[in-house]
Protein backbone atom coordinates (compact mmCIF):
# COMPACT_ATOMS: atom_id res chain seq x y z
CA UNK A 1 0.00 0.00 0.00
CA UNK A 2 2.72 2.11 0.98
CA UNK A 3 4.77 2.04 -2.26
CA UNK A 4 1.49 2.19 -4.21
CA UNK A 5 1.29 5.85 -2.59
CA UNK A 6 4.67 6.66 -2.90
CA UNK A 7 4.85 5.81 -6.79
CA UNK A 8 1.03 8.04 -6.93
CA UNK A 9 2.62 10.80 -5.25
CA UNK A 10 6.24 10.40 -6.68
CA UNK A 11 7.22 13.57 -9.37
CA UNK A 12 7.12 12.17 -12.56
CA UNK A 13 10.38 12.57 -14.93
CA UNK A 14 10.63 15.07 -17.39
CA UNK A 15 11.76 12.69 -19.57
CA UNK A 16 8.60 10.54 -19.22
CA UNK A 17 6.72 13.49 -19.20
CA UNK A 18 7.98 14.98 -22.99
CA UNK A 19 7.22 10.50 -23.79
CA UNK A 20 3.75 11.53 -23.05
CA UNK A 21 3.54 14.92 -25.03
CA UNK A 22 4.92 12.85 -28.12
CA UNK A 23 1.82 10.51 -27.76
CA UNK A 24 -0.24 13.69 -26.85
CA UNK A 25 -1.00 12.24 -22.71
CA UNK A 26 -0.37 15.63 -22.33
CA UNK A 27 -0.34 19.42 -22.42
CA UNK A 28 2.62 20.53 -24.91
CA UNK A 29 1.82 24.23 -24.48
CA UNK A 30 2.13 23.71 -20.62
CA UNK A 31 4.87 22.08 -20.67
CA UNK A 32 6.80 25.05 -22.43
CA UNK A 33 5.45 27.90 -20.54
CA UNK A 34 6.61 26.13 -17.47
CA UNK A 35 9.99 25.82 -19.08
CA UNK A 36 10.23 29.33 -20.49
CA UNK A 37 12.97 30.41 -17.99
CA UNK A 38 15.26 27.66 -18.78
CA UNK A 39 14.52 28.34 -22.36
CA UNK A 40 15.39 32.28 -21.68
CA UNK A 41 18.83 31.39 -19.67
CA UNK A 42 20.25 28.67 -22.28
CA UNK A 43 19.48 32.19 -24.77
CA UNK A 44 21.06 34.06 -22.53
CA UNK A 45 24.39 32.40 -21.93
CA UNK A 46 25.08 32.91 -25.90
CA UNK A 47 23.67 36.30 -25.77
CA UNK A 48 25.00 37.50 -22.83
CA UNK A 49 22.00 40.25 -22.10
CA UNK A 50 18.56 39.86 -20.64
CA UNK A 51 16.44 37.67 -23.16
CA UNK A 52 12.70 38.96 -23.20
CA UNK A 53 9.67 37.58 -24.85
CA UNK A 54 9.76 39.86 -27.73
CA UNK A 55 13.48 39.47 -28.78
CA UNK A 56 13.71 37.62 -32.42
CA UNK A 57 16.50 35.00 -30.40
CA UNK A 58 13.73 34.34 -27.97
CA UNK A 59 10.91 33.22 -30.76
CA UNK A 60 14.81 31.16 -32.26
CA UNK A 61 15.14 29.43 -28.91
CA UNK A 62 11.49 27.84 -28.77
CA UNK A 63 11.21 27.11 -31.58
CA UNK A 64 14.56 25.19 -30.85
CA UNK A 65 12.84 23.42 -27.23
CA UNK A 66 10.04 22.83 -29.29
CA UNK A 67 11.96 20.59 -31.70
CA UNK A 68 13.76 19.05 -29.04
CA UNK A 69 10.11 17.79 -27.39
CA UNK A 70 9.52 16.54 -31.02
CA UNK A 71 12.84 14.80 -31.45
CA UNK A 72 13.77 13.21 -28.42
CA UNK A 73 14.11 9.84 -27.92
CA UNK A 74 16.54 7.41 -26.10
CA UNK A 75 19.20 7.75 -28.55
CA UNK A 76 19.68 11.44 -27.23
CA UNK A 77 20.62 10.29 -23.35
CA UNK A 78 19.39 10.60 -20.60
CA UNK A 79 18.81 14.20 -19.86
CA UNK A 80 16.07 15.76 -22.10
CA UNK A 81 17.25 19.15 -20.97
CA UNK A 82 20.84 18.25 -21.81
CA UNK A 83 19.38 17.52 -25.18
CA UNK A 84 16.95 20.70 -25.33
CA UNK A 85 20.05 23.14 -24.28
CA UNK A 86 22.72 21.98 -27.23
CA UNK A 87 19.47 22.84 -29.75
CA UNK A 88 18.90 25.96 -28.42
CA UNK A 89 22.50 26.82 -28.05
CA UNK A 90 23.20 25.97 -31.93
CA UNK A 91 19.91 27.35 -33.73
CA UNK A 92 20.62 30.76 -31.39
CA UNK A 93 24.59 30.89 -32.81
CA UNK A 94 23.36 29.85 -36.39
CA UNK A 95 20.63 33.05 -35.88
CA UNK A 96 23.03 35.74 -34.97
CA UNK A 97 25.32 34.56 -37.95
CA UNK A 98 23.16 34.68 -40.60
CA UNK A 99 21.78 38.26 -39.09
CA UNK A 100 25.41 39.78 -39.16
CA UNK A 101 26.41 38.38 -42.67
CA UNK A 102 22.42 39.81 -44.02
CA UNK A 103 22.65 43.17 -42.45
CA UNK A 104 26.23 44.21 -43.91
CA UNK A 105 25.13 43.02 -47.29
CA UNK A 106 22.23 46.08 -46.81
CA UNK A 107 24.33 49.14 -45.63
CA UNK A 108 24.85 51.93 -47.67
CA UNK A 109 28.80 52.12 -48.54
CA UNK A 110 29.62 55.17 -46.32
CA UNK A 111 28.20 52.81 -43.01
CA UNK A 112 30.16 49.22 -44.11
CA UNK A 113 32.84 50.54 -42.64
CA UNK A 114 31.93 50.96 -39.57
CA UNK A 115 29.65 47.89 -39.89
CA UNK A 116 32.89 45.75 -40.60
CA UNK A 117 34.34 47.13 -37.27
CA UNK A 118 31.74 45.66 -35.63
CA UNK A 119 32.10 42.15 -37.63
CA UNK A 120 35.62 41.70 -36.63
CA UNK A 121 34.11 42.20 -32.78
CA UNK A 122 31.33 39.83 -33.80
CA UNK A 123 33.55 37.04 -35.37
CA UNK A 124 35.67 37.10 -32.32
CA UNK A 125 32.48 36.49 -30.23
CA UNK A 126 30.82 33.50 -32.28
CA UNK A 127 34.37 32.20 -32.76
CA UNK A 128 34.25 32.02 -28.37
CA UNK A 129 30.26 31.01 -28.29
CA UNK A 130 31.13 28.09 -31.03
CA UNK A 131 34.12 26.79 -28.59
CA UNK A 132 31.63 27.17 -26.26
CA UNK A 133 29.00 25.15 -28.20
CA UNK A 134 31.36 22.58 -29.30
CA UNK A 135 32.69 21.91 -26.07
CA UNK A 136 29.35 21.66 -24.33
CA UNK A 137 28.55 18.90 -27.69
CA UNK A 138 31.56 17.21 -26.42
CA UNK A 139 30.17 16.61 -22.97
CA UNK A 140 26.71 15.97 -24.02
CA UNK A 141 28.77 13.28 -26.11
CA UNK A 142 30.51 11.90 -23.25
CA UNK A 143 27.94 12.12 -20.84
CA UNK A 144 25.75 9.26 -23.00
CA UNK A 145 28.93 7.16 -23.55
CA UNK A 146 29.36 6.80 -20.08
CA UNK A 147 25.80 5.24 -20.10
CA UNK A 148 27.62 2.70 -21.97
CA UNK A 149 30.64 2.38 -19.71
CA UNK A 150 32.95 3.76 -22.37
CA UNK A 151 35.73 6.60 -21.45
CA UNK A 152 37.13 9.15 -23.89
CA UNK A 153 40.36 7.44 -23.12
CA UNK A 154 39.79 3.90 -23.85
CA UNK A 155 37.71 5.31 -27.22
CA UNK A 156 40.55 6.89 -28.42
CA UNK A 157 42.92 3.50 -27.62
CA UNK A 158 40.80 1.53 -29.27
CA UNK A 159 39.43 3.78 -32.38
CA UNK A 160 41.30 2.55 -35.16
CA UNK A 161 44.08 4.05 -36.62
CA UNK A 162 43.85 3.77 -40.11
CA UNK A 163 41.20 5.40 -42.61
CA UNK A 164 39.91 2.54 -44.74
CA UNK A 165 38.94 0.36 -41.14
CA UNK A 166 37.20 3.46 -39.99
CA UNK A 167 35.49 3.93 -43.54
CA UNK A 168 34.55 0.49 -43.44
CA UNK A 169 33.43 0.26 -39.72
CA UNK A 170 31.24 3.71 -40.25
CA UNK A 171 29.73 2.09 -43.44
CA UNK A 172 28.30 -0.72 -40.76
CA UNK A 173 27.40 2.27 -38.53
CA UNK A 174 25.13 3.19 -40.94
CA UNK A 175 23.70 -0.23 -41.46
CA UNK A 176 22.59 -0.27 -37.74
CA UNK A 177 21.16 3.03 -37.64
CA UNK A 178 19.13 2.68 -39.99
CA UNK A 179 17.27 -0.32 -38.48
CA UNK A 180 15.35 0.63 -35.47
CA UNK A 181 15.25 -2.13 -33.99
CA UNK A 182 18.77 -2.61 -33.89
CA UNK A 183 19.05 1.08 -32.10
CA UNK A 184 16.81 0.25 -29.87
CA UNK A 185 18.20 -2.85 -28.56
CA UNK A 186 21.91 -0.99 -28.60
CA UNK A 187 20.74 1.76 -26.51
CA UNK A 188 18.34 -0.53 -24.14
CA UNK A 189 20.81 -3.28 -23.56
CA UNK A 190 24.14 -1.11 -23.93
CA UNK A 191 25.73 -3.42 -25.86
CA UNK A 192 25.72 -4.24 -30.04
CA UNK A 193 22.89 -6.18 -31.34
CA UNK A 194 25.86 -8.66 -32.78
CA UNK A 195 23.20 -11.28 -33.46
CA UNK A 196 21.21 -8.82 -35.94
CA UNK A 197 24.34 -6.97 -37.73
CA UNK A 198 26.58 -9.88 -38.54
CA UNK A 199 24.01 -10.96 -41.22
CA UNK A 200 24.16 -8.11 -42.47
CA UNK A 201 28.00 -7.60 -42.99
CA UNK A 202 31.18 -9.72 -44.09
CA UNK A 203 32.88 -9.27 -41.23
CA UNK A 204 33.13 -11.66 -38.33
CA UNK A 205 31.88 -11.72 -35.04
CA UNK A 206 35.67 -11.17 -33.33
CA UNK A 207 36.01 -8.51 -35.48
CA UNK A 208 33.10 -6.13 -34.41
CA UNK A 209 34.10 -7.05 -30.68
CA UNK A 210 37.33 -5.32 -31.28
CA UNK A 211 35.93 -2.46 -32.73
CA UNK A 212 32.87 -2.18 -30.32
CA UNK A 213 33.55 0.62 -28.73
CA UNK A 214 34.02 2.82 -31.73
CA UNK A 215 31.23 1.43 -33.42
CA UNK A 216 28.78 2.48 -30.64
CA UNK A 217 30.57 5.80 -30.21
CA UNK A 218 29.68 6.64 -33.96
CA UNK A 219 26.18 4.88 -33.79
CA UNK A 220 25.78 7.55 -30.69
CA UNK A 221 27.40 10.43 -32.85
CA UNK A 222 25.32 10.01 -35.90
CA UNK A 223 22.30 9.48 -33.98
CA UNK A 224 22.31 12.52 -32.24
CA UNK A 225 23.78 14.66 -35.21
CA UNK A 226 26.54 16.54 -33.05
CA UNK A 227 27.17 19.03 -35.89
CA UNK A 228 30.97 19.45 -34.72
CA UNK A 229 32.07 16.02 -34.36
CA UNK A 230 30.56 15.38 -37.65
CA UNK A 231 32.49 17.90 -39.35
CA UNK A 232 35.95 16.76 -37.27
CA UNK A 233 35.24 13.13 -38.93
CA UNK A 234 33.79 13.82 -42.42
CA UNK A 235 36.70 16.14 -42.33
CA UNK A 236 39.15 13.12 -41.79
CA UNK A 237 42.00 12.53 -39.48
CA UNK A 238 45.65 11.69 -40.62
CA UNK A 239 46.72 7.96 -40.99
CA UNK A 240 49.75 7.15 -38.73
Amino acid sequence: MLSLVMKILRKPKIEDIVYNIQNNEEDKEAFIVQYQPFIRKSISSVCRRYITEQDDEYSIGLFAFNEAIEKYSYKKGKSFLAFADLLIKRDVIDYIRKESKHNLVFLKEDEQEEMLEMQVSLTEYMKEMENSNRKEEILHFQTVLAEFKITFSELAKESPKHRDTREHLIEIVKIIIKEEEMMEELFRKKKLPLKHIEPRVRVSRKTLERHRKYIIAMCIIFANNYTYILDYIRGGKNDE
